[in-house]
């Protein structure tokens, strides 16, 4: 895999950076290999069955599901 080295990033820009990162759970370079890979993908390129339902129901709102609380137990599974 190639590496590159971005140099003259204004701060600001590196700050908005980190707090996306953040935001979608991912380190600095993880989301700035995301944004890059967005940018160069191509349109006609076949999008994700899943990314397609998601922005089908984002469109209308969305789905709320009833999620159950989490009981902080852990089921045991032996193998014998």
């Amino acid at each position: 895999m190639a590496a590159i080295t971005v140099r003259n990033l204004d701060d600001h820009t590196k700050h908005r950076l980190r707090v996306r990162a953040a935001r979608n759970g991912r380190s600095m370079e993880a989301e700035a290999r995301l944004i890059l890979l967005d940018a160069v993908s191509d349109e006609e390129e076949p999008k994700n069955f899943f990314l397609m339902l998601h922005e089908q129901f984002a469109a209308i709102g969305g789905v709320e599901l009833d999620l159950p609380e989490r009981t902080g137990t852990h089921r045991v599974i032996e193998f014998e």
